[in-house]
């Protein structure tokens, strides 16, 4: 299976925003911050796992 490591444009776009909110975030805000996304990719990660086992 031959996967996308690439960003779309779109995906791109949306990483600048996320890069100019965390410039302006002080330290503990940046961490609760990647804390937040790391837990929604976690998330995201079990949503797919469970897509999977019932194909």
């Amino acid at each position: 299976m031959d996967l996308p490591m690439t960003l779309s444009l779109e995906q791109q776009f949306n990483l600048k925003l996320y890069e100019e909110q965390v410039r302006n975030m002080s330290a503990e805000q940046s961490q609760t911050f990647l804390l937040e996304v790391m837990r929604q990719l976690m998330v995201k990660e079990n949503i797919v796992k469970h897509l999977m086992k019932k194909m």
